[in-house]
């Protein structure tokens, strides 16, 4: 990130303005003194906000401002650097129309960042199917950040998904496409260049000196010896050793069913699973409420709550905001560890 510094506040994503984005950026701010919260800037429609924090009887001052106005703004009032919608926003009930106010958000985030007038984006959750309707081209919030920054830096860039929480953090090779595709688009080049972009962010973002990357199999025992599936033996296990070859820690083909167990997870520091669900099931079973999705891999870091935009609970009071509290977090300490 180009001209980092710790005095500088975190870019907060308003998400879909009709779900959970705005309860949960409201609860945190009212919280920064209790949990030692860093200053962050609210990228959203102040009047949505405003409208939010009296539906939810929040005592919350807003004030719009500029990333470096927030600074001094942030101790009283939440800053807000304005995003208008682009129609009346219904709690619950996403439209069309406000598309573009979510994209425009993520997108001056970016740019704030790679400026290097805020530290770190972290975003609320999106509803991807509004956003298509718009005729948004990507698959998700990874893939458009990616693109932002190819097209931001004219530097090729490949977006890594991880999911972190306390005991446990896993990534997915392959993320978002159907199961029955998975072992056709895994290959040795994929995992390798996977492999490489954690142990380079866990130690870079992380601090951690030599980084152990334990690698799943894809097939039942991963594989048992060609019997199950020979992916684990001519995709998975070559990688690895082409990873070895460049003095990164990483081991297996792994048998899933036995990686996440207690014992087990002491053993290494990320989890690098074949698909999804193998690596998102355990992530959110071990600790739901405070996983953080961090994508690794990109000239700037971000975070977001591991959650969507639970429409059905938003302007309820009932949302938790334990997962953005721990998204807002780790992107303070990554983007400090960044700066070092």
């Amino acid at each position: 990130m180009t001209g980092s510094s710790s005095l500088q506040p975190l870019a907060l994503t308003q998400g879909d303005p009709a779900g959970v984005g705005p309860d949960l950026s409201l609860t945190a701010w009212l919280e920064r003194k209790s949990l030692g919260l860093q200053p962050f800037i609210y990228l959203g429609d102040a009047a949505v906000l405003s409208q939010r924090a009296r539906m939810l009887n929040l005592d919350v001052p807003i004030k719009e401002t500029d990333a470096a106005g927030s600074l001094s703004v942030f101790a009283d009032a939440l800053p807000v650097l304005p995003v208008p919608t682009g129609a009346v926003v219904a709690v619950g009930l996403p439209h069309v129309a406000n598309a573009r106010s979510t994209i425009s958000a993520i997108e001056t985030a970016v740019a704030l960042c790679l400026s290097g007038q805020v530290r770190a984006v972290v975003t609320n959750p999106i509803a991807k199917s509004v956003l298509y309707e718009a005729g948004f081209g990507f698959p998700g919030h990874t893939e458009f950040l990616a693109d932002l920054a190819i097209k931001a830096t004219g530097q090729p860039v490949m977006p890594v998904m991880m999911l972190a929480g306390q005991s446990l953090r896993a990534v997915p090779v392959t993320i978002h496409i159907p199961l029955k595709d998975v072992s056709t688009r895994l290959s040795t080049d994929l995992i390798v260049k996977t492999g490489r972009i954690v142990h380079h962010d866990m130690k870079h973002r992380f601090g951690l000196e030599a980084p152990r990357l334990a690698v799943s199999g894809l097939n039942p025992h991963a594989g048992e010896n060609g019997t199950m599936g020979r992916e684990d033996l001519e995709i998975i296990a070559p990688a690895l050793d082409l990873l070895r070859a460049e003095g990164i820690n990483a081991f297996g083909p792994l048998s899933a069913d036995t990686m996440f167990h207690e014992e087990a997870r002491r053993r290494y520091d990320v989890a690098i699973c074949m698909y999804h669900d193998q690596a998102l099931i355990p992530a959110k079973a071990l600790d739901f409420d405070g996983s953080v999705n961090v994508t690794l891999g990109l000239p700037f870091v971000r975070t977001s709550p591991d959650h969507g935009t639970a429409f059905g609970i938003a302007g309820q009071g009932i949302a938790k905001a334990n997962s953005l509290i721990a998204a807002l977090r780790m992107a303070n300490q990554m983007s400090l560890k960044g700066a070092a």
